[in-house]
């Protein structure tokens, strides 16, 4: 990884001398000192962070994330730069190919008495400019996305036609909050602020889907109080996700990592959140019902598959509507769609849309859909649906760039 470092380093160091080329020798000393000074500490920095500083200790688990974070935004940006320069770099070398071809065609005879000066192909300063504002505005937005996107929180309207839905469930408002990742948070007043915008909207019903925290249940200690207000008439219902199971993290014995996972769901239990592990519960107004059926994370590509479908559907074939929490959207194109027709809906967090990308409009983009076909937003398949939450919270990049932390608000109509 330090190899990588320097040659990203050196690469772009050939454009900021470039730009340096008008100015004092004692300046282009300290701009050199403090670029490569800055190397120097973002090896040290990653040094420290995989050998020194433990993820399962709270305080400094924060550290090491922003830490990480620091030196990853560092040298994405200059990705950006390489970019460009690696455009310069072609340029340069078709000119050098023709130039080489027109060197070698014979030529004229000129009477001088200057002799030939050999020149090579320069650096354009244009693209070495572009390549270093590219690389600084990408700074900027992933740290403006630290101060500011983290916490900005979006409420989604979303409408579910549903065919069979009973008309005394029709207009009932479902909220749901997806990867709150509590190990991440550094501001709890905002924290609190997001849970007060989601019981505004007056929930009839709330869902979470997993990923409560990043590694261990104690993460969530101080923030069970403010979790605890989400409060719906019909119900709270949550899952896990992935990251709730203590995989990510090493333990003593297999007790230890037992007794964490149950510390977790006794967390969701204290916040009076019902936690469904592959179970399902009937929601009854005025003698009518849907189902809700819940399962343990289920994912595809090397992801943990706890969950167990079959089981949680038992015993549902009465209920004209059925509403799945599960983690994974890659569990719906796995499971639902082939062996489960008449789950309607299934509602999914995990991707976070990467925290990172675009939405303009109906327009949406983001690296992670390289690896999820279904990754923000509500899809649909026949008569099925899901709806992928872009989550609440954050892990590894401790903020947003474009993609927002999500609150998600459903209004079930009849179609």
């Amino acid at each position: 990884m330090a190899v990588v470092f320097v040659l990203i380093d050196l690469y772009v160091w050939q454009a900021v001398k470039l730009l340096m080329r008008s100015t004092s020798d004692t300046t282009q000393k300290v701009i050199g000192i403090g670029y490569w000074g800055l190397t120097i500490l973002s090896i040290i920095g990653l040094f420290f962070v995989f050998n020194y500083t433990p993820a399962s200790a709270p305080v400094k688990a924060n550290f090491r994330t922003f830490l990480m974070a620091g030196i990853f935004i560092i040298y994405i940006s200059k990705v950006f730069s390489v970019l460009v320069l690696f455009i310069d770099d072609i340029i340069r070398f078709f000119k050098w190919i023709a130039s080489f071809f027109q060197s070698a065609a014979p030529q004229p005879a000129v009477t001088s008495n200057l002799e030939p000066v050999a020149t090579g192909i320069s650096r354009s300063e244009f693209l070495a400019k572009s390549a270093l504002t590219l690389g600084g505005l990408h700074l900027g937005g992933m740290t403006w996305g630290i101060l500011s996107g983290a916490h900005d929180y979006h409420v989604r309207n979303v409408t579910l036609n549903l065919k069979n839905l009973p008309k005394q469930f029709d207009g009932m408002k479902i909220a749901q909050l997806s990867d709150i990742h509590s190990g991440s948070f550094f501001n709890k007043t905002a924290v609190k602020g997001g849970v007060e915008m989601l019981m505004k909207e007056k929930p009839d019903m709330f869902f979470f889907t997993g990923d409560l925290v990043n590694n261990i249940a104690p993460e969530v200690k101080d923030y069970i109080e403010i979790f605890s207000k989400i409060k719906a008439p019909l119900g709270t219902f949550s899952t896990l996700g992935n990251h709730d199971y203590g995989d990510y993290t090493q333990w003593n014995s297999a007790d230890n990592k037992r007794k964490n996972l149950n510390d977790l769901i006794g967390a969701h239990k204290t916040m009076g959140w019902d936690i469904l592990l592959d179970e399902h519960r009937e929601v009854k107004v005025d003698g009518e019902k849907l189902g809700i059926l819940g399962i343990q994370n289920w994912g595809a590509g090397g992801f943990s598959k706890y969950g167990n479908l079959e089981k949680a559907h038992a015993n549902t074939q009465d209920l004209p509507v059925k509403l799945l929490l599960s983690h994974d959207p890659s569990h719906w194109r796995g499971q639902v769609i082939p062996h489960f027709k008449d789950i309607d809906v299934a509602f999914a967090g995990h991707t976070h849309g990467m925290q990172y990308g675009v939405e303009l409009g109906s327009f949406k983009w983001s690296p992670v859909q390289l690896r999820y076909k279904e990754w923000a937003g509500l899809y649909e398949q026949g008569d099925q649906k899901l709806y992928v939450n872009r989550g609440f919270g954050y892990i590894g990049y401790p903020g947003r760039v474009g993609i927002y932390p999500e609150i998600t608000i459903f209004e079930l109509k009849s179609a």
